[in-house]
């Protein structure tokens, strides 16, 4: 995000040695929880005392995402994809390993995991279940690349993996969904077919969203490398023009954080122990899919870089495509819509927590990979 934690000069299949990474955070980053705090507190307060606010906020819309959040992402994102080479993206892409791990997790593991626990933890909650498959589906292509990159992962390799994502999720996304919402638990015996409806899903909706807020960064970063390095080569670029564009990153994030909570504040104060029951198996998923990508990833011989960019990777989920998907099949105030919107509500503040808890995995990897004397 900032100077402090740039880490573009490190090979991304060798580990770092900077056992001192988390003291040497800037004042921004150190502090990122007490930010992301303050933003979901200002965001359910400006929803509350401002009358309308929904409606003048959702009154313009990019694909199916609301105008202010559509920019907030935008610019929370251009600012890492600035930072990527982009003339070392065939290291990633050559490194089967880690394409072939990223893909197993997020679209066979990562749904499973969410159709399993759904079922096991909202039994008696249709609506939020079938909200919470939704979500399992969606697979990350936004704020997973600032996790990473606040993590110290690859981030070639998360450009890579988002990218992959972004087109299984066009080809997948909707013949997933008619595979867990309706032919699975009719194999299973879990469901007479009663409690939920067929869900249409429009690929090209799903396209478009893939498009703005994945191509539109992407190409805005590249072009800033390509144009930048030519004009004033690669130390100027990655000394000068990446730290002052860098804390964008980190305003943007904030920014989101704020207009989403703003947007879906009063769905979330109004329904605390519905929110408690869906909270409970979005964090076993979050736990099992960030340590069990960890673990896999070290078994792999995967580096810390790259082990780092394939767990936020698979534990990152599209939580705008999953709210639009559920608000246009079921409607705003439906249970499955409340599902999707109680996600970003868990998954920020669990996955700023993974940041540190990477950060700290850091550490003993570099010290258990360094050479004994």
């Amino acid at each position: 995000m900032s100077q402090t934690t740039d880490h573009t000069s490190a090979p991304a299949d060798e580990p770092t040695a900077e056992p001192d990474v988390l003291d040497r955070l800037s004042f921004l980053d150190r502090f990122l929880p007490v930010w992301i705090i303050a933003a979901m507190a200002a965001g359910l307060a400006f929803g509350a005392i401002v009358p309308g606010l929904q409606g003048v906020l959702d009154a313009v819309k990019i694909g199916q995402v609301s105008l202010p959040i559509a920019l907030g992402l935008l610019l929370m994102m251009y600012p890492v994809l600035a930072k990527v080479r982009y003339d070392r993206l065939d290291t990633v892409t050559r490194d089967t390993r880690t394409m072939v791990l990223s893909l197993v997790l997020n679209w066979l593991v990562g749904p499973a995991l969410m159709f399993a626990l759904a079922w096991l933890m909202l039994p008696d909650l249709p609506e939020y279940r079938t909200g919470l498959i939704i979500v399992g589906l969606a697979r990350c292509i936004a704020m997973v690349i600032i996790w990473n990159d606040l993590a110290c992962g690859d981030r070639e390799a998360a450009a890579v993996l988002v990218a992959l994502n972004s087109v299984f999720q066009v080809i997948m996304f909707g013949v997933l969904g008619w595979f867990y919402l309706d032919l699975l638990p009719g194999w299973l015996g879990l469901s007479d077919h009663t409690d939920t409806e067929t869900v249409a899903f429009s690929a090209w909706e799903i396209a478009l969203s893939v498009v703005i807020f994945l191509g539109i960064p992407l190409a805005a970063g590249y072009l800033s490398r390509r144009l930048g390095e030519r004009a004033r080569g690669r130390e100027w670029y990655e000394s000068t023009f990446l730290p002052k564009v860098g804390p964008i990153a980190l305003y943007g994030l904030l920014f989101t954080i704020v207009m989403l909570f703003a947007l879906q504040g009063a769905t979330i104060t109004s329904r605390p122990l519905d929110v408690a029951r869906i909270a409970l198996p979005l964090l076993v998923y979050f736990a099992i899919m960030w340590a069990g990508s960890y673990a896999l990833g070290r078994a792999a011989g995967l580096s810390y870089p790259r082990t780092t960019a394939l767990a936020f990777t698979a534990a990152g989920n599209n939580f705008e495509l999953a709210i639009a998907v559920a608000i246009g099949v079921f409607g705003v105030t439906s249970g499955q819509a409340l599902a999707g919107v109680v996600g970003p509500l868990i998954e920020v503040p669990v996955l700023v927590g993974l940041v540190y808890v990477s950060l700290w995995l850091r550490r003993r990897w570099t010290d258990q990979e360094a050479p004994r004397p």
